[in-house]
């Protein structure tokens, strides 16, 4: 892990990407994946992360992270919005 961390951080730098966007692009990656471990559960999410929920509600914030627009992403939808694919069946006409 540490080598695939070297080359990505070597290839931000190639890439010109700043420190600043860097730290920020970790911390919305970091924090999105705890989240849906979590289901989108704040205050689970905050817990391992070592810090308190309103601490994370305003980092959410600060990186422009809706979260509401996270907690139903990681919802499953309703069946009514689902694409459910429907077996399609050929009726033949006098067919039992």
């Amino acid at each position: 892990m540490k080598r695939e961390l070297e080359t990505l951080v070597a290839q931000m730098h190639n890439a010109g990407i700043s420190y600043t966007d860097a730290v920020r692009e970790f911390k919305k990656r970091y924090i999105l994946e705890v989240l849906a471990r979590h289901r989108g559960n704040q205050c689970k999410a905050a817990e391992e992360l070592g810090m308190h929920r309103n601490t994370l509600s305003r980092t959410l914030a600060e990186l422009n992270m809706d979260s509401h627009a996270i907690r139903n992403g990681l919802r499953r939808p309703v069946r009514s919005e689902r694409n459910v694919e429907r077996p399609a069946f050929n009726v033949v006409a006098g067919a039992r």
